[in-house]
């Protein structure tokens, strides 16, 4: 307990350090072990990049077992704070959500994040107000939590009209007691730079592909950057340029750059 304790504190203060977080999400312990050998100071968990490996689409249709599960396997294979991504909590009712965070916890976790999606095209986003009652439910227990709106990602309303519910959700997120809120779809540096002005807390951004690079997002103001299910996607996306060769080619040139096996083999030792 007071290890999962110090690794609680230490992730939560890494919010407010001095170099902005930085976390490449694993979806397995190899992936995990990899990412904590490069130096990293905690791992997050992709819900995607889990459900993905496990032969489902993204969007709740894995079952919350077998994604706690996942999150149980990486959490105990490294050293570093694990936070867990968890969609939007398995269940629209706050209980729900303070279940999953319950289970988030006996996993070996100590964050999580919460999203504010339906996966309802007629309805995208949860209701403020009951989304908010969810984050107070998971913010009664011991977790660090990442709380995301979809407004962005989605592209939701219209676009004159997108930041204002942004913000307008996102603060009531920070005021219900989320540590961190997160944003993913913002890639104007302008509108980052207003997001972390408006909302005087930590802000998480997702990276990639024209999004502003580490150092100009830590200028900006950005607490934390994650980058969802990327590292999975371009690792299959690796696999795929393999087979193409392998078929095509008949070479091997995309093998250069694998990690050595018996360097692989330590790591899971």
């Amino acid at each position: 307990m007071a290890d999962a304790q110090g690794k609680t504190e230490a992730f939560r203060a890494m919010h407010r350090g001095p170099q902005i977080l930085l976390l490449p999400n694993a979806w397995d312990v190899a992936s995990a072990r990899v990412i904590q050998q490069a130096g990293f100071g905690a791992i997050a968990t992709t819900s995607a990049g889990v459900a993905f490996s496990l032969g489902y689409p993204d969007g709740q249709r894995i079952s919350r077992r077998e994604m706690l599960e996942a999150v149980r396997r990486i959490a105990n294979a490294v050293e570093v704070p694990v936070t867990a991504d968890v969609e939007a909590g398995y269940g629209d009712r706050p209980e729900d959500a303070a279940r999953t965070a319950q289970e988030v916890l006996a996993a070996g976790a100590v964050g999580m994040n919460l999203e504010d999606a339906t996966g309802d095209p007629q309805h995208p986003l949860l209701d403020l107000a009951l989304q908010v009652e969810r984050v107070k439910a998971v913010r009664e227990l011991p977790i660090v939590l990442n709380a995301r709106t979809d407004v962005y990602l989605l592209e939701i309303g219209s676009p004159e009209k997108r930041y204002e519910e942004a913000l307008r959700r996102l603060a009531a997120f920070r005021d219900a007691g989320a540590d961190c809120v997160f944003v993913p779809g913002v890639r104007d540096p302008a509108t980052i730079a207003r997001l972390v002005k408006d909302l005087q807390c930590p802000v998480n951004i997702l990276g990639g592909p024209g999004i502003p690079s580490v150092p100009e997002l830590q200028k900006l103001g950005v607490a934390r950057v994650s980058l969802g299910s990327g590292p999975m996607r371009a690792t299959l996306g690796l696999l795929r340029r393999l087979a193409e060769e392998l078929k095509n080619a008949g070479t091997y040139a995309m093998l250069e750059g694998a990690i050595p096996y018996a360097e692989l083999n330590r790591m899971m030792k």
